[in-house]
């Protein structure tokens, strides 16, 4: 289970979010993107042990995906497991706006952030990345994607020198391995430098990963 422990769950402009604020000031942002059918409390149990400098927050999708949970994405009636570029690309947008917005209030004076996100979060990471690299520093890829039509922007090299830490699972039943394999290359034309971290685990983070991704976010 996540530890919500010192977060704050609280609604701002038409968000609902959950925070973490740092141990102390000035602090860097890191945005947490929960996969689909999560909400806003699923990301925290990857924060464990990540640098209590960071002011971390939690938004909760926009669309909801049926039952209890969330999306990044009106949920459609065919291609579930494969969201495309055109259909996230509104909530990144919404998401900048969020960070812009946020950021102005809680006077946070920081030209970049980073951003971490599981499966479909993952692949809104992703496009942040590609789309907005001025705003985004560190990514932190957990079990995700490239979303179809995101590849084409991978030629103007968005992602040069910036590093990016993904981890798969090798029995990912959800998101084969094959397909994250080939996200990596996708990262690597873009410009990036891939930390990459495989295990023997299904649709998660093993372990050995989750350290890797703590050393990954700790300079």
């Amino acid at each position: 289970m996540p530890d919500l422990t010192n977060t704050s769950l609280i609604q701002f402009n038409d968000w609902i979010l959950r925070v973490k604020q740092p141990a102390r000031l000035p602090a860097r942002l890191l945005l947490l993107l929960h996969g689909y059918t999560g909400d806003e409390n699923s990301m925290w149990v990857f924060t464990q042990n990540l640098p209590s400098s960071y002011w971390m927050i939690a938004p909760r999708a926009p669309y909801p995906s049926g039952g209890d949970g969330y999306s990044w994405r009106p949920v459609p009636t065919f291609d579930l497991g494969k969201p495309r570029l055109d259909q996230l690309q509104p909530a990144a947008e919404a998401l900048i706006r969020l960070l812009d917005e946020y950021q102005a209030s809680a006077g946070i004076e920081a030209k970049t952030v980073d951003v971490m996100g599981f499966s479909q979060g993952a692949a809104m990471s992703n496009v942040l990345a590609f789309l907005y690299p001025e705003r985004i520093r560190k990514i932190g890829i957990l079990a995700g994607f490239i979303p179809g039509g995101l590849e084409e922007y991978a030629s103007k090299r968005p992602l040069a020198g910036k590093s990016v830490f993904v981890t798969h699972g090798t029995k990912d039943e959800m998101i084969s391995i094959n397909r994250a394999r080939a996200s990596i290359e996708v990262l690597e034309q873009a410009g990036a430098k891939v930390v990459y971290c495989e295990d023997e685990v299904g649709h998660k983070v093993s372990v050995n990963c989750l350290r890797a991704l703590r050393a990954y976010f700790e300079d």
